[in-house]
Parts: structure tokens; sequence; C-alpha cells
């Protein structure tokens, strides 16, 4: 399984999240292209400087030609503390209107489905801070240019490298305080705060704003779980530039990539390991809530999350809920359980799991790259399968038939290992 692993220990924002994923090894051509797919004014200026001695990427945003003073790791008096957000402003853009402006870009499908929950979670959070609708968020005329360069640019770049798990450090807030149009506020800013529930965060170092609500909307769309560094073999690495130069304090955002241990592990044996089984039955929730909440589960880093009909007592139909968890995981998901679905009572059990050692490989269809995941028992291949996500957004994207490039994808890795 192909991981990435965010250091946060200086915070993240949009601009340093950038940085990270081109100097791991995105393209910056293929950020620029994407740009100038959103047809908003805007470019990208990449160079390289140094954060306390060491090498890194800068991403700076460039509006109407001009470096946009609402840069997202270094805000204007004005907007500092919050995200490019006002409730009231002549020249606004409602997250509607982003969304058209994502829809009609020229970028990769999966990448716009991206690009608009991370805008969808960044709204829903100023949202709940001023009490309003979702629909009646809107962003302000140049913050929403600096995010939606940010925000889509880091869904296309997350989307290239092929990630199947995304990690997170806890997170270095910062400290201090921040001028915004609230007033005078303490840091985190309220939309930071509300973005990172549940996630593990601190203070330490400058007492400045370290993570802005871009980057906390990134952390919080990408993140499957949030953790001390996994166990893998590092493939990359790569290091985002805050803007600040801060005194014994690197102010940077690291990025490495590689196969997680049991993916990469040449042992051909099946591997064993202790897991958490959560269960809970319901009788009196909506098909449409059960389906979000198993995605809320998966994307918080489930091991798996499947749903089977039961009869329960009075003949009522219902729905028996499974949920596999690390056992480190098991009370944050279970107290997801109690949070998104009407259960009162959530069982657990802990059991043994195999499973067999499996890796990645590309095959490239008529239509574009397709991974192919197999699995090895006692060294022999056992199975092996196109990766749907892959297959799906090529369809979308290609109007083609799913099963026309699932069955392509497969005849290219068998040709592959023929070959071999």
């Amino acid at each position: 399984m192909r991981i990435a692993y965010l250091d946060c220990f200086s915070g993240i924002s949009g601009d340093m999240f950038l940085g990270a994923l081109i100097d791991a090894g995105v393209s910056p051509r293929l950020l620029e292209n994407a740009v100038a797919a959103l047809n908003i004014g805007a470019s990208l200026e990449i160079k390289r400087v140094a954060r306390s001695g060491i090498s890194a990427t800068k991403v700076d945003v460039h509006c109407n030609r001009e470096k946009d003073l609402a840069n997202d790791h270094e805000h204007a008096q004005t907007v500092r503390g919050q995200s490019p957000v006002a409730i009231q402003h002549q020249h606004a853009r409602s997250l509607t209107e982003i969304r058209r402006i994502i829809e009609k870009a020229a970028i990769d499908p999966s990448a716009k489905a991206t690009a608009t929950r991370i805008f969808e979670a960044l709204g829903q959070a100023e949202a709940e801070i001023h009490n309003t609708s979702l629909d009646q968020v809107h962003f302000h005329e140049v913050g929403a240019v600096d995010a939606m360069v940010d925000i889509v640019c880091a869904a296309v770049g997350a989307d290239s490298l092929a990630i199947d798990q995304w990690i997170c450090s806890p997170l270095n807030v910062g400290g201090g305080n921040v001028k915004c149009a609230h007033g005078t506020l303490p840091v985190p800013a309220p939309a930071t705060l509300k973005l990172l529930r549940d996630a593990p965060v601190y203070s330490s170092g400058p007492q400045v704003e370290l993570v802005t609500p871009t980057g906390a909307a990134i952390v919080r769309t990408l993140t499957c779980r949030f953790a001390a560094f996994p166990a893998m073999k590092i493939e990359k690495t790569g290091y985002g530039a805050g803007t600040r130069e801060f005194p014994e304090h690197p102010n940077l955002l690291r990025l490495t990539i590689g196969e997680a241990a049991d993916s990469a592990a040449t042992s051909p044996a099946a591997s064993n390991d202790r897991i958490t089984v959560l269960e809970a039955n319901l009788d009196d929730l909506s098909p449409q809530v059960l389906a979000y909440a198993m995605e809320r589960l998966l994307a918080e880093g489930a091991l798996d999350a499947f749903s089977v009909p039961v009869q329960m007592k009075k003949n009522r139909p219902g729905a028996l809920l499974t949920v596999l968890a690390r056992i480190e995981d098991a009370d944050r998901l279970a107290k997801l359980i109690f949070t998104e679905t009407t259960t009162l009572g959530v069982r657990r059990r802990e059991e043994q799991r195999q499973t067999l050692p499996r890796r990645w490989e590309t095959v490239d269809t008529t239509w574009g790259p397709v991974r192919i995941k197999i699995a090895n028992l006692n060294g022999a291949v056992s199975n092996y399968a196109p990766e749907y996500e892959d297959c799906r957004a090529l369809a979308e994207a290609q109007h083609v038939p799913l099963r026309t490039i699932m069955q392509e994808a497969i005849q290219q890795y068998l040709r592959s290992e023929r070959k071999a």
C-alpha cells in the first residue's frame, strides 16, 4: 500500500502543501496547467528557498500578475487568522459559483471531486461559525482566487501521486493572537478549530498562526488518520516552505511517500495482526445517512466498513454495521459511529486478521494509466485487480464504459507478466 505522511511540525498551509508536493516529485507544469484551466487570472511562482538551512520549494500565488497579498500562510492584517470568506462583501463568490468554476476546468474528475470536498469543508466551517447555511457563505474575491488555486492544485497534485492512504502527524497550530474580521482572537482561528475537531494538535515554537484554515481543510479532507511516523519503505521526501523565516524553527512542511511496511515486506508469507471489530444494530437510520457514515468511517482510517440487512425485534428490518479498525483507532471510530448514526451501543471485540502481502503496478491503457493491486501467496501471485477509482475516473473523463477500461487494464497487466 502506497502511503504519504505529512509532518506538520510547523503547521500546514495551502502554499506549503503545494511546495511539498512539487518537492516530492509532482510536476510543476501539472499544477500550472491546473491553474490555467481555472481561468481566474492567476498564476504560480515556484522557487527554491532555504528555511533554517534546509532546501525547500516555495510556491506563491499571483493574482492579476501581482503577488496575492492574502497569501495563505502570510495573511494581510485584515484577513489574517480566517479563511478567505466574508459573509457580506460586494465582490464575493458563492460556493455554487466556485463549484461551477471547478467543474468547468479541464482537470481530472477525481481531482475535481477532491477539490470540491475541500472547499465544502472550508465553507461548512465558516457556515457553522456564522450560524448560516453553506449556500449563503461567500468567499472574498482575492482570497477566493488564492484559495481556489491552493485547493485545486492540492487536489490535482495529491491525485497524481496515486496515494492509497494519507497519514498526518499531530499538528503544531502555533500561538499568539490574530486580527481578523471577528476582532483579535487567539490562535487557532475559529475556522481552523472547527476543521481540526478530533485531530491531535499542540502549540510550540513561534507565537504566530501556523495552521491556516485552507491547510486545515486540506488535511481534514485527505487524511485517513493521525498517527506517529508509520512503518514504511521510503521512496521520496519533499519540503514545502512557509513565507516567514523563524529563528531556530524550520518553517517547513515535510511530505514523505513510500510503501507501507506490510506491503513492502520481502517475506512472501501472509501476515497476522490484531484488529478491533466494531458492530452496531441500526433499525431507525436512513440508508442515505448510513452510506454517509460508512464513507466517513473509511475516510477516518477504518480498515473496512460494511453493512448487511438483518431482521430485528418486532420484525423490523434493519442493518448490521461492521467496522474493522486498528486497535489504536477503535475508540475514535466508535465515537464516530455514535456521532453519525442513531445507535445507543457499539459492540467491540478483538480478532486475529490474516492478510496477504500486496503491491501495486501501473499499466498504460488506451485511455490512461491504471494501478493494478497484486496479492501474493507463498511467493506466487494469487489475485490481481484494477483499481476501481482509477478506472472510474478514466471512464468519466473519456466517456468509455467502465468495464471496457477494467478489462483492458487486466489484459495489459497479463501481457506485462508474460513478457517478464
